[in-house]
């Protein structure tokens, strides 16, 4: 099938998503025209390692391997244990081991077959291995699909706080093959959808609206639904990254509707409990309710998110096990990298479709929304 493309401008940073169904026989070739463009050159064999986890190794790196090789890579394969535990430093120095063995110079590439965790992880490796080489992402969940494979984030977690330690890197390009999220289990693939509902809410009515009354081909993954909201969601992002690359205007920060008290609840699950778009679900609604406690939306939105939510079967509270108190998550909080000289900033509605950073708002408020 041939695929649609997105492009995120960024200047001499501008790349390619390429998003397609049961595409990956293109993916070689693909990454290969990425590479010449970048390196303005026709060298033959480039060098590249293919990183994954072990999960994802079993259905989708040897297509990815296999089509590279056909197109004239030289491939070496690394893969890490699946888990957010994962994006950790004792990892990312076994990265740094394989691309030494590859050897790897400032023209190998990295390639990140998976999900957020190993595109997070990969990235991190090209980008701070030789002062940055290039990398490729291919998500295989379509957490990554969505949001985490586009923008230019990579990092790994710290003990305090999620994603403490990266950079910003962006990829030579983005390659989305849809059929991947056959393989996906129910509760991965219904977390990306947290990240899917959350471009409706901060951005896109008509998106919001279009997944209210598509719910059942979303749950059954119709692959022309998955396309769709694969590519809007895509398309979304790109606009906000374009507009503001690094999170110096403000515009950014948007994205992170509901991920300040999201990030604060994995931490204090210990990385594991809460799948990162379950917290980003159960994040959201903490977000709507303070904003209406500060008068900013009424409780029709709030239902109509929590509606939302719920019927794509996504946590709309946190479960038994994860129950902290509110100053030990405000504590939590304001270790995130969203804080600003010890002051939080939340991303809070005005309506769907609407966003906006608020910052100074009384801590004895967001106590009692917690």
């Amino acid at each position: 099938m041939t695929t649609e493309v997105t492009r995120v401008e960024l200047a001499e940073r501008s790349y390619d998503i390429a998003i397609g169904t049961d595409c990956f026989a293109d993916l070689g070739a693909t990454l290969l025209t990425w590479w010449c463009s970048h390196f303005g050159s026709n060298e033959e064999n480039p060098k590249a390692l293919l990183i994954t986890d072990e999960n994802v190794a079993r259905f989708h790196a040897g297509p990815v391997s296999e089509s590279m090789i056909a197109a004239g890579w030289s491939v070496a394969t690394a893969a890490v244990p699946a888990g957010e535990e994962t994006k950790c430093l004792a990892q990312l120095g076994s990265l740094y081991d394989h691309l030494v063995a590859v050897p790897a110079d400032r023209r190998t590439v990295v390639v990140a077959v998976g999900g957020g965790v190993v595109g997070d992880l990969a990235g991190f490796a090209a980008a701070s291995f030789n002062r940055g080489i290039p990398f490729v992402q291919v998500p295989t969940t379509l957490l990554a699909q969505v949001d985490s494979s586009v923008g230019g984030k990579t990092g790994i977690n710290h003990a305090k706080g999620k994603n403490l330690i990266g950079a910003f890197h962006q990829p030579l390009g983005v390659f989305i093959d849809t059929n991947t999220l056959a393989t996906l289990p129910d509760r991965d693939y219904r977390a990306g959808l947290a990240e899917v509902l959350k471009y409706g809410v901060i951005m896109d009515e008509p998106f919001f609206a279009w997944l209210e009354e598509n719910v059942a081909a979303i749950s059954d993954r119709d692959p022309a639904a998955l396309r769709y909201i694969v590519r809007r969601s895509c398309e979304l992002k790109a606009l906000v990254v374009a507009e503001d690359e690094r999170e110096t205007t403000g515009r950014r920060a948007i994205l992170n509707y509901g991920h300040t008290f999201a990030h604060a609840f994995e931490a204090l699950c210990e990385y594991g409990t809460l799948l990162h778009g379950e917290a980003v679900a159960i994040g959201m609604e903490y977000a709507s309710r303070l904003a209406m406690r500060l008068g900013r939306v009424d409780r029709a939105f709030v239902e109509r998110q929590t509606q939302l939510i719920a019927g794509l079967n996504l946590p709309t509270e946190l479960p038994a096990n994860c129950s902290f108190a509110p100053a030990d998550v405000l504590s939590r909080m304001k270790l995130d990298k969203k804080t600003v000289g010890n002051n939080l900033r939340f991303i809070l509605p005005t309506r769907i479709g609407h966003v906006e950073v608020v910052k100074d708002i009384d801590e004895q408020i967001v106590l009692a929304d917690l």
